[in-house]
């Protein structure tokens, strides 16, 4: 079967939805840490501590990282879309609200749809899949709640920032899927991700004037460690060695789980409250997966 339209078997799907519980965990690990490390800051210092855990691991297994195979404009560009992504969503968080940025990140897998119909020939959906990714994105508003439209200009920006993150994110596994990088390393366009994003994230975070004003917490620490060890050096790992195996568009789907985990490791974690809706949501995610996912 043509690799770029290759539907989850039952494997993919168990590592995806494992992908999607670290995932939403990490959104409390960056409430955690956030106190005592801003968010750009956070997000440069992962980005760095990762590139250093990825270099040893190639090391370790011998993978060389050769910039004359083709992949340097391309992994060139998935860096700056990485880094794009995370200051839209830092900077949109100054204007708008963690729940409306929850909700208007989870539109990628929208565009990565609409992207894989001109990019990635196979990958294209039916209209019944197309149901499922609203029946999906449908229960990531219940569990939310519906945004009301934003009175506050600042706090319209702040949205259009977190729609524009959302793209950002899904051109990068565009990018991925229809480059060059398809056939390299997943440690190796991680690299190219981190090695470009780290010092922009580092300038942002100046331009934007956060600094550390103390010696961070051992739980803030503790944070940032589980961001650089296991959701950036192994969970993205795992990722785009998935982006390249199966179906973009069917995996992008999947990343509606996320939010849902997030809700709930709220919960167990920050006490924050779970509603009866929840419920509700995760029904109408999993009814919009099926459909995704279901045999053409």
């Amino acid at each position: 079967m043509n690799p770029s339209a290759r539907p989850l078997d039952g494997l993919g799907i168990a590592a995806v939805i494992a992908l999607c519980f670290s995932f939403g965990f990490n959104q409390v690990a960056i409430k955690l840490a956030i106190a005592d490390i801003p968010p750009l800051t956070q997000a440069a210092l992962r980005s760095a501590g990762a590139a250093v855990v990825i270099v040893a691991w190639m090391r370790l297994r011998r993978i060389r990282f050769d910039i004359r195979d083709g992949t340097l404009v391309p992994g060139i560009v998935a860096g700056l879309l990485f880094a794009l992504e995370f200051v839209l969503i830092y900077r949109g968080l100054v204007w708008t609200t963690a729940t409306r940025t929850s909700l208007f990140l989870y539109t990628a897998p929208f565009f990565v749809v609409i992207g894989a119909h001109w990019l990635l020939p196979g990958d294209r959906f039916d209209v019944s899949q197309w149901m499922g990714l609203g029946l999906s994105f449908a229960g990531i508003a219940v569990a939310l709640g519906l945004p009301t439209p934003a009175g506050d200009p600042r706090q319209l920006a702040g949205d259009l920032m977190v729609v524009a993150a959302a793209a950002s994110w899904a051109a990068t596994t565009l990018v991925i899927k229809a480059s060059t990088l398809n056939r390299v390393s997943p440690e190796k366009t991680l690299l190219y991700q981190l090695g470009v994003s780290t010092p922009l994230l580092a300038l942002g975070a100046s331009f934007l004037g956060e600094r550390l004003t103390a010696v961070p917490s051992p739980l803030a620490l503790g944070a940032l460690a589980y961001q650089i060890v296991w959701v950036v050096s192994v969970t993205y790992l795992v990722w785009f060695a998935l982006i390249i195996r199966y179906s973009a568009s069917r995996l992008s789907a999947f990343t509606f789980l996320t939010p849902l985990f997030g809700v709930a490791a709220g919960h167990l974690v920050l006490n924050e409250p779970l509603t009866p809706a929840f419920l509700a949501a995760a029904a109408l995610v999993a009814a919009g997966l099926v459909l995704v996912n279901r045999p053409r």
